[in-house]
């Protein structure tokens, strides 16, 4: 007999298929072009993918240490502080995970009580507020504007109480490509000095800035690195987010908590590619060039649409582009990527999917982490479509 509704009654149950899901999938459906979902369609590191075949022949397929092993979050130890003049242990503060978005869930689960508020700001990557609501908590959204995306602070103050446990921030931010600056996070650790609201800041994108701009990590403020878990992506560092690989610090009394989460969702993670990473890291090259390597793809992205009726203000950082389509459709953003993918062959993400409540500014965003042949066929098909 199969089970009651009320016995599969969902935890999440506004919550449905992702819209990266969504638009893959039917990218795949019309062989469109995917700008859609943020991964590359290049090769990561010849050397990475040598480094990780020797150490699978090595014999290094068992289980790893619950942190990770110790070479590894040593050579993240020696990065951070080369950096951002940031000092963790690697014994007690850093912790390999299975990606960027483990590394978030677990820290949510590690310090969201019932009835804790979450301070999200919107749009927002869409793993948080289903981890918040997991977990019991509320989210509270504070909704960012275009065309530049900056944090009202007014706003902020203003959702903060007794009940706020945890606030949340993005830079290089996903999906509008805005940055946070030394300002906001000054404005920040002004506003909690004097709580015990933590910060969970997801900085998987701290090599893609582009035009000359600072990563602002929260590390390079002391008494905000003492409150806050800090979430990093191997994946979108070294080009390949399939191995689901990232990392977290956290001041040690917070890593603990962190540690009793990560141990019973993965314990650890691929053991041959950590030992793969911790030699590619020894030379800072790949990510200290990483910053032009992408602002190249950014620049000739913006070219190649150049001559087409987007509005665009160039992404500060990240791999993703948005434009606003106002002058070519009234539609909502949603059936815009729907027919963009359909009919001209490029998939795209609509910025609505986002927000809480589907605020659509008719702004869709584009992925540039792809090959120049890629991009160039992306750009033919839409000026084959909007020119007709």
């Amino acid at each position: 007999m199969p089970p009651s509704a009320q016995a599969l009654r969902s935890k999440l149950p506004a919550t449905g298929t992702t819209i990266f899901t969504v638009m893959s999938a039917l990218a795949a459906e019309h062989r469109a072009i995917n700008l859609s979902q943020g991964f590359p369609d290049f090769l990561c590191s010849e050397f990475l993918l040598e480094r990780a075949a020797y150490y699978m022949h090595q014999g290094l397929n068992q289980y790893a240490p619950m942190p990770g092993i110790l070479p590894l979050r040593q050579r993240i130890a020696e990065k951070v502080r080369r950096l951002y003049d940031a000092d963790y242990d690697p014994e007690s503060e850093i912790t390999i995970t299975a990606g960027g978005t483990q590394a978030l869930y677990a820290a949510i689960a590690a310090t969201v009580h019932e009835g804790d508020e979450v301070l999200l700001f919107e749009p927002a990557y869409d793993s948080y507020a289903p981890a918040v609501e997991l977990h019991r908590g509320v989210p509270v959204y504070v909704e960012l504007s275009p065309p530049d995306f900056r944090i009202d602070w007014d706003k902020v103050r203003r959702c903060l109480n007794r009940r706020t446990r945890l606030i949340i921030i993005n830079s290089p931010h996903n999906p509008t490509g805005a940055m946070i600056g030394a300002g906001d996070l000054q404005e920040l650790q002004r506003l909690i000095a004097d709580t015990d609201i933590l910060v969970l800041s997801d900085e998987v994108y701290e090599h893609l800035v582009f035009d000359g701009r600072r990563h602002e990590s929260v590390m390079r403020y002391p008494e905000l690195a003492a409150r806050s878990f800090v979430v990093f992506s191997f994946g979108k560092t070294y080009h390949n987010t399939g191995w689901k690989m990232g990392y977290c610090l956290a001041p040690a009394a917070l890593m603990a908590e962190f540690r009793k989460v990560h141990q019973f969702m993965v314990f650890s993670v691929n053991t041959p590619l950590q030992y793969a990473y911790a030699d590619m890291m020894e030379d800072p090259a790949h990510y200290e060039q990483l910053s032009s390597f992408y602002e190249e793809k950014r620049n000739m992205f913006l070219q190649l649409i150049s001559d087409l009726p987007f509005s665009v203000r160039p992404a500060e950082g990240s791999y993703f582009q948005c434009a606003g389509y106002e002058q070519i459709s009234n539609e909502a953003d949603r059936d815009f990527a729907i027919r963009l993918t359909r009919e001209a062959g490029v998939a795209v993400i609509p910025v609505s999917a986002f927000y809480r409540s589907g605020t659509d500014h008719r702004l869709i965003r584009f992925c540039f982490a792809k090959k120049q042949e890629t991009l160039e066929e992306a750009a033919r098909r839409l000026r084959a479509y909007l020119r007709g």
